[in-house]
């Protein structure tokens, strides 16, 4: 692994989008195939839910959990999974967020309705049955239920299938101040990332292996979209770095490596999440 001033580059150049990425996820795009798992399941453990609290919101004609962890008049940001559904992961990192600079209010919107996948292939399958324009609308009930419950102003930030969403939540979301994406990009027929209206900071590894989705070539080809949309953008690429490279727990790193994810890089990360903080303190402070 390189030193942490050497390893941490960010992108400039231009590429193609896949067209088809997350529009129809069951026919067009499988994470399940980009990954190696050497084993059938996992085993992880469940981080305690004592930090959080269960809030039920409401949308349309329907209800959904979400988690909240925070200080209740702080800034608002929406934490979206990736495709495992809300699990030890995601909780780490919304109780990591909660707890930046001067604190955040962070909450858990459960996409899945209370399924979580134990292996790639049910991950594959929750995601590949999600509802994309549903979750679309999830996230919009749960920035107008923070600025509702204490958030003057609330952002939204994912992992993977939650960083893309993030990325679409600046289009298709008006409520939306900031947005930080990491690894994941919309697909053109979810959102037009030239269309971006909030401010978007993206996070990607330079060894990511999912075309079209969050290698360098999606990386670089967002990057050329946001400029287009004229809202303050950044796209970070982490040189030495693979996808999901943000999941620092025992339990996280013993995934990763079962599915050929290797790497590890603690300097990355940190640098990720001060870029993070700065993004989400400059556009949500009062």
């Amino acid at each position: 692994m390189l030193g942490a001033a050497a390893a941490l580059i960010s992108s400039s150049s231009s590429g193609l989008i896949s067209r088809n990425i997350l529009s129809k996820p069951s026919s067009s795009f499988s994470l399940s195939r980009a990954l190696t798992p050497s084993a059938s399941r996992f085993s992880i453990r469940s981080m305690a839910d004592s930090a959080f609290r269960k809030v039920q919101i409401q949308r349309d004609d329907t209800a959904f959990d979400a988690y909240v962890v925070g200080k209740e008049d702080a800034p608002g940001i929406v934490v979206l999974q990736e495709w495992w559904g809300v699990d030890f992961e995601i909780k780490n990192h919304a109780v990591k967020i909660s707890q930046l600079g001067s604190g955040f209010k962070a909450l858990i919107p459960d996409l899945y309705r209370g399924k979580v996948g134990l292996d790639v292939a049910e991950a594959q399958h929750l995601m590949d049955g999600l509802d994309w324009q549903g979750a679309v609308k999830d996230i919009r009930a749960s920035v107008n239920w923070l600025k509702s419950n204490g958030s003057k102003k609330a952002g939204v930030t994912g992992f993977c299938m939650g960083g893309a969403l993030s990325i679409a939540s600046s289009v298709l979301v008006p409520e939306v101040d900031a947005v930080v994406a990491f690894y994941g990009v919309p697909s053109s027929e979810l959102a037009d990332p030239a269309q971006a209206k909030a401010p978007v900071q993206a996070h990607f590894g330079e060894l990511d292996q999912i075309v079209g989705f969050s290698d360098v070539t999606a990386a670089k080809a967002l990057e050329e979209k946001l400029k287009a949309s004229g809202t303050p953008y950044e796209v970070h690429i982490y040189q030495g770095n693979g996808h999901a490279f943000m999941n620092r727990s025992p339990e996280g790193i013993n995934r990763r490596k079962g599915m050929g994810m290797a790497d590890e890089d603690e300097a990355a990360v940190q640098l990720a999440w001060s870029r993070f903080e700065s993004w989400m303190a400059r556009f949500l402070s009062s």
